[in-house]
């Protein structure tokens, strides 16, 4: 769900209620892009406010209650255009408030209040001799990693087949490691309300290729593409990797791709299914396929995202068929959530809002967290680096190595925590620190 609107050259705020800790929007206005944060919908202290592009459109700030000096101001020329629509997102938790540009994972703008607020609405307006046009995303139920953060797999081939089903906005990465990394190739399709697709480089425009594409994809219908890349010819296929071609284009200096990431954005949910497949065939050069009618050779590797279903929730929700793992006071269930670059499993104890993560000695509480839904696993006991093959990956530490969930006995609670096999433990968050265990149960496909 998406809202659409209009703000004139007076400096009065629209106010929407927001349930999430996020913004994340699209304006197209010379300068002055102002958004409130509020705990109701009207111009009242408590608030903050978010200057974009201000004074004319030299710098951005971050002012609260009104009052001067301004909180944080950094230098931003040109920020904001009143040609096109520039995209931004607007994080809070606790009182940290940062501001960042679309695509870009780090902010430019950043504020810790000491005495922070709930904030329960967001409002926007443009002034100074500006009008504006925006398109706020997300509105209503909006899930900040799913849509705002590529999900990443190692590929070993030349090509993925995907299928997709989504409105519009199904954007993919490919890297040459995990992350949204630089260089990148970024391959949207179905962009700008469904009408166009663009193979974009490292982020930077103009796009290397644009293509008018209506109604490539539909949110009720699946539709089926092949992503090739051989030496820097990046290709968009209908179907496979014999269909027609949508767009390609040729980088001069190919970088290597390991990596594929995919998304959907601006408040269009996707599902995915991804499937990696040998391009060119397997063929030896200059051999023949003496049976054509053979059937081709099996896709090197296969993932369904969805499959070992995370579902994004915070503030202690549980979305549906939650899966239960520990115990202590209540019942603790199987999350995780990021943390200085890694994704790690943990607790999620509903009674505090939060998911709590083991890193660096210590315990890390996250009231933002992915949820282990739908499935009914089963636990098995082992020791150090013992990882049974039907271990159910639970996540990755910063350096890319696999992370799974295991739970152990700890001062009367059963407590859920990250099995990390390079370390022949299990590690626990509880009481502020991590606890280390070479004992542990771990978490299995029945």
């Amino acid at each position: 769900m998406a809202i659409s609107l209009s703000t004139d050259d007076k400096l009065e705020y629209h106010f929407y209620p927001v349930a999430s800790g996020q913004l994340q929007f699209r304006i197209k206005a010379p300068h002055d892009a102002h958004i409130a944060l509020t705990t109701g919908p009207q111009e009242e202290e408590p608030m903050y406010e978010v200057f974009i592009g201000g004074w004319n459109n030299s710098k951005s700030v971050i002012r609260k209650n009104r009052a001067k000096p301004d909180v944080a101001e950094v230098q931003t020329p040109d920020i904001l255009s009143g040609d096109e629509y520039r995209g931004f997102w607007i994080r809070w938790d606790d009182g940290a408030i940062s501001v960042g540009k679309e695509g870009e994972p780090s902010s430019f703008l950043t504020y810790a209040d000491p005495e922070p607020f709930a904030v329960g609405y967001f409002g926007v307006c443009t002034g100074w001799g500006a009008s504006g046009e925006w398109l706020i995303e997300g509105y209503g139920a909006m899930k900040t990693r799913d849509e705002l953060t590529y999900k990443f797999h190692n590929i070993r081939s030349g090509s993925v087949l995907i299928e997709v089903r989504a409105k519009s906005n199904a954007h993919i990465a490919l890297t040459n490691k995990k992350g949204e990394s630089s260089p990148m190739y970024e391959i949207m399709l179905g962009g700008w309300e469904n009408t166009a697709s663009v193979i974009r480089y490292d982020r930077k425009q103009p796009d290397k290729v644009r293509v008018n594409t209506p109604n490539l994809l539909n949110e009720n219908e699946t539709k089926k593409f092949a992503i090739c890349w051989l030496d820097g010819r990046i290709m968009v296929k209908a179907g496979n990797v014999n269909g027609s071609v949508i767009m390609e284009w040729q980088d001069p200096k190919p970088i290597g791709v390991s990596y594929v990431g995919v998304r959907t954005g601006w408040g269009s949910a996707g599902k995915w299914k991804l499937q990696t497949a040998q391009y060119p065939s397997r063929l030896a050069p200059n051999s023949k396929n003496t049976n054509p009618s053979a059937p081709p050779p099996q896709p090197a590797e296969y993932v369904e995202m969805g499959k070992v279903c995370w579902v994004d929730s915070s503030d202690g929700l549980l979305p549906p068929s939650a899966v239960e793992g520990g115990k202590d006071d209540e019942t603790l269930y199987v999350g995780r959530a990021y943390h200085e670059g890694a994704l790690l499993p943990g607790k999620v104890k509903p009674g505090h809002s939060a998911c709590y993560v083991a890193w660096g000695g210590g315990e890390h509480r996250k009231s933002e967290y992915q949820v282990l839904c739908g499935c009914e696993p089963a636990w098995v006991p082992t020791s150090g680096n013992n990882i049974p093959p039907n271990a159910i990956p639970g996540g990755e530490t910063e350096d890319n190595e696999t992370l799974y969930v295991g739970r152990v006995e700890h001062s009367g609670t059963l407590t859920i925590g990250k099995v990390q096999p390079s370390h022949s433990v299990c590690y626990i968050p509880y009481g502020g620190a991590e606890v280390a265990y070479p004992e542990y149960e771990i978490m299995v496909e029945k």
